[in-house]
């Protein structure tokens, strides 16, 4: 598999995405465990985050402490099921700035039409982290990274839930740079470009819509 994705495989993560899968979770219930899973997740996507010393007073004395170096990173979701992730992350870093791309899948086409757009400034001097429950041809995902890139955007990471081999090999044929990290890679796309097994429509489960 490609060097830049990232598996996260613990045991955690793979108990909770378990649940997930089952066609009787309710969507209460897969909301829950979205945003406990993109808590576990969002650990392993900022491990390298640069760190600097500041002076600090405890109880008992003066010390160097390390703090998060240079601008907040930005996160930002692809509509709409891309805020389930969010949430769960803004929890863990909640001052960190927040971006939303809005794109559809044309029924015929297949391809990515944006809606809507919106981002914080200085996109060329943050760590961008873009999230969207399933990667499956990446058509919407390759459109959002375009079009972050077109904002000045330069350090990107990719996270998702689940990710087909098709989607991780047109994903970094178009940004082969940009690392991709996900809680497991599934078998393969059906007929009708869903991720097999799956856990079928992720922003359809996380609202209770058909």
């Amino acid at each position: 598999m490609n060097s830049s994705v990232t598996v996260i495989d613990h045991p955690l993560i793979q108990h909770k995405l378990t649940l997930m899968r089952r066609t009787s979770a309710s969507s209460s219930t897969f909301r829950s465990l979205l945003k406990e899973i993109s808590h576990l997740m969002a650990y392993e996507i900022t491990r390298d985050l640069p760190i600097e010393h500041t002076q600090i007073e405890t109880p008992l004395t003066k010390m160097q402490a390390p703090m998060l170096a240079g601008k907040k990173l930005c996160l930002v979701s692809i509509l709409r099921a891309g805020n389930g992730l969010l949430e769960g992350i803004l929890e863990l870093i909640p001052s960190a700035r927040v971006g939303h791309i809005g794109l559809y899948r044309d029924p015929e086409t297949l391809e990515a039409v944006e809606y809507y757009y919106k981002m914080p400034s200085d996109l060329d001097q943050r760590l961008v982290i873009t999230v969207d429950p399933m990667l499956a041809t990446a058509n919407s995902s390759i459109a959002a990274i375009t079009r972050l890139k077109e904002g000045g955007a330069r350090n990107i990471r990719f996270l998702c839930l689940l990710a087909a081999p098709e989607g991780i090999e047109a994903f970094h044929a178009a940004h082969p740079e940009v690392p991709v990290y996900t809680a497991a890679i599934d078998d393969h796309l059906n007929e009708h470009k869903y991720i097999v097994p799956g856990l079928g429509d992720a922003g359809d489960r996380i609202y209770g819509t058909r």
